[in-house]
């Protein structure tokens, strides 16, 4: 399970759908890949399909992030300006 038990239902009330902000701390614009600091300071990869799900272009160290999870896969990666 990611590491902040804090997250959120989806806008759906879907207990195993959460949402979770953190920092970009790297990012690989060729796979998509990258890795985010959570506030508790856990460092957590997501991969590329988890990028390109959520209709980025281009992320940055230190954006904050919103990380949708199914399950205890982290499936979309939004900023957390975005729906």
């Amino acid at each position: 399970m990611p590491a902040d038990p804090s997250g959120q239902e989806d806008g759906a009330g879907n207990p195993d759908l959460v949402s979770r902000q953190a920092t970009v701390s790297e990012f690989d614009p060729d796979s998509g890949a990258g890795a985010v600091l959570h506030d508790d300071g856990h460092r957590e990869e997501f991969p590329g399909h988890a990028f390109h799900a959520g209709g980025l272009r281009l992320l940055r160290s230190g954006q904050r992030v919103r990380l949708d999870y199914a399950g205890r896969v982290v499936r979309k990666v939004t900023l957390i300006t975005l729906p």
